[in-house]
């Protein structure tokens, strides 16, 4: 089975008098499932990390969703209790991974929070609590203690016609999960814009000329990735990204003959 690792981000929280460094098990199961690679949970230490030494080992990197916030001083804003809570420690390591994985042309999968900090690494803005702008879809979790009913596909999605998500779809139009209350504001110079909202909410984005696959999701595709064509198919292409960038370097060490 040919499972090439990649590196996965890491929440830090509280539990049992612990601060745990985890993710999520829907992106990881996601990660195994749908995109058939190993996830490697990388803990946020910031620069305390040998990035170097990581990217040597992984082909691809997975940027997660989180229940937290990019902290607003990272993007010229101002931080409030009712914006969090925000999670530093991670962002002083998914900055770093998102960077670097784009420099040396390594997959990367950015989903949710993952998109937000893509976009701010690269020196974008954020929008937050975005279900206030006048003419604004709520594009919160519903109000239901169902985890399916939360994650429901719901929101038509609009996709710009030759796009890297629009080649992975195969469709200008699509219907996604909506779980979040802040957004992508200003767009970062290096990124373009892939897919809007009805109510014109960027979506998705990808990094312009990269010298690999590089996309961001604000939806949540691992969610539905066993039965949702659209969730899978971002799956499958992150995989098949993953592996041919693992394929590509074992030959150029002259691990295949």
């Amino acid at each position: 089975m040919n499972q090439p690792l990649i590196a996965v981000s890491a929440d830090v929280r509280e539990l049992y008098g612990y601060l745990w460094h985890a993710a999520p098990q829907q992106y990881l199961e996601a990660a195994i499932a749908g995109a058939g690679v190993f996830p490697l949970v990388v803990p946020s230490f910031g620069d305390r990390l040998d990035f170097d030494h990581l990217f040597a080992a992984v082909d691809g990197v997975m940027i997660t969703g989180s229940g937290s916030n990019v902290h607003p001083s990272l993007y010229g804003g101002d931080a409030c209790e009712a914006n969090g809570p925000y999670d530093t420690a991670r962002d002083t390591t998914t900055f770093p991974l998102i960077q670097k994985a784009i420099d040396e042309g390594i997959p990367l999968l950015a989903i949710c929070r993952g998109v937000q900090e893509m976009n701010v690494a690269l020196g974008g803005t954020l929008a937050t609590e975005i279900q206030d702008r006048p003419g604004a879809l709520d594009h919160r979790a519903p109000s239901t203690e169902s985890r399916d009913g939360q994650f429901a596909i719901r929101q038509a999605l609009i996709v710009k016609s030759g796009s890297c998500l629009f080649k992975i779809l195969d469709s200008e139009h699509a219907q996604v999960n909506s779980v979040h209350r802040q957004a992508i504001d200003n767009v970062a110079p290096q990124l373009e814009v892939e897919a809007v909202a009805e109510d014109g909410t960027v979506e998705a984005v990808s990094v312009r000329n990269a010298r690999g696959f590089a996309i961001g999701v604000q939806w949540h595709p691992e969610y539905w990735v066993k039965s949702d064509e659209t969730s899978a198919r971002i799956f499958r292409a992150f995989g098949d990204a993953v592996r041919a960038h693992a394929t590509t370097r074992r030959k150029m060490s002259g691990g295949a003959q």
